[in-house]
């Protein structure tokens, strides 16, 4: 399907914003709205089929700037994206039982606020990081008292999964064939960048002439010396979240060897960000492009979008849009807030929504219930322009942090 509605049309109220799908609410237009009357927006704003209200800005949307970034769009799991492996291995080789697998891969990688007791990841990994940080924290050293114990716990969160909607799957296709998925982001650290970057935005365009419609929107003009030092700050937690993603693939992998047959990665390997900004061209011109809750789609590019727990996720080739800035979702998106999920939903719908497949069941991810999400399906058919659906992925097995 190709754009369903366009609010903004004319121009008169800033840019158009372009909206992908028929399933969005009030609040986010409002935000939405908000958002196309700053004079930077280039062109136009583009809405994926996932959209739902967001922290700071809409979850689901695209953003070209020209000259300034705004750090709440980016948000504050500044790189959080999916990773996903195909195995040369089929669901008959499978054990029955997949409990001492979950159990294996929850042993080798913490989650929720858990962290690794003794760091983890190679030198090869942290020295390139840790050389990249020391520069921004000279300039910025407040960041350091904002993270408890703050060397050691970023290092020891390398390879870790966090909370919320992060998660570990094993996966079938409709081949039969086995896929590890996986989505986490930037962890504490880049939380802490996120949130100290926000708060300094906001404390700049107090001193700033020219009219924001809304604090959570204000930004860094390019020159500025804080909009060099947030580029440089993101571009570090964008690389920490995609090497967090490796390690934790790696420690997986090691975790479930012992107990499946011999088995090796198929070339289909992925990992790819959706809460993130990168320079781009589009409509000739250099812009700053970010994506909030949203994955590049370029021609032929490879990327993942995953349903709820219990629910299909999909892998799709980009067709390279470029109303949607060659984009298109990064999952279902949620269509109730995680207070609505725990008031409507108990464990016993948990367990009905959850059945045959391998997960925690209890009130603690209730929150995570598939009827909080729209519907996968209707999410991927929306986007026909953008995407085409490569492989189809049914969950067997889910670790929630």
């Amino acid at each position: 399907m190709s754009i369903q509605k366009i609010l903004n049309a004319e121009g008169h109220f800033g840019v158009p914003v372009k909206i992908f799908t028929q399933d969005i609410d009030h609040d986010s237009i409002e935000q939405l709205s908000k958002m196309a009357q700053l004079p930077f927006i280039h062109s136009h704003i583009a809405v994926m089929p996932d959209v739902h209200v967001g922290k700071g800005a809409t979850v689901g949307s695209v953003i070209p700037t020209k000259h300034a970034i705004i750090p709440a769009a980016v948000g504050v799991d500044i790189g959080c994206g999916m990773n996903a492996i195909r195995l040369n291995l089929k669901a008959h080789q499978l054990p029955d039982n997949l409990s001492p697998l979950r159990h294996a891969i929850e042993r080798k990688v913490p989650v929720g606020f858990n962290m690794h007791k003794q760091v983890k990841a190679k030198a090869s990994t942290l020295t390139p990081l840790e050389k990249r940080l020391q520069p921004i924290l000279l300039k910025h050293s407040g960041l350091v008292r904002m993270l408890r114990q703050f060397d050691a716990t970023w290092q020891k969160q390398l390879g870790t999964l966090g909370g919320g909607n992060h998660f570990i799957e094993l996966c079938l296709d409709e081949n039969q064939d086995v896929w590890i998925m996986l989505h986490s982001g930037s962890r504490g650290l880049g939380n802490v960048i996120g949130t100290y970057f926000i708060e300094l935005a906001k404390k700049e365009a107090q001193h700033r002439f020219g009219h924001v419609p809304d604090k959570d929107l204000s930004y860094f003009a390019e020159g500025s010396a804080s909009f060099d030092d947030y580029v440089e700050a993101v571009e570090w937690a964008q690389s920490y979240a995609y090497e967090n993603r490796r390690e934790m693939m790696r420690l997986i992998l090691g975790a479930i060897r012992p107990i499946l047959p011999s088995f090796q990665m198929t070339k289909e390997a992925i990992n790819c960000h959706h809460n993130y900004v990168s320079q781009e061209n589009h409509f000739g011109e250099n812009v700053f492009v970010t994506r909030k809750g949203a994955i590049r789609a370029r021609e032929d590019e490879l990327g993942i979008i995953p349903g709820s727990m219990g629910a299909r996720s999909y892998i799709v080739r980009g067709k390279g849009n470029p109303e949607s800035f060659c984009s298109c979702s990064h999952g279902a998106g949620r269509k109730m807030s995680r207070s609505k999920a725990k008031l409507l939903f108990n464990q016993q719908d948990l367990i009905a929504q959850t059945q045959g497949i391998e997960c925690r069941k209890d009130s603690g991810v209730i929150d995570e219930i598939p009827s909080a999400y729209k519907d996968i399906d209707q999410v991927i058919a929306y986007q026909s322009d953008l995407i085409e659906v490569v492989h189809t992925l049914k969950q067997i097995l889910c670790i929630k942090g």
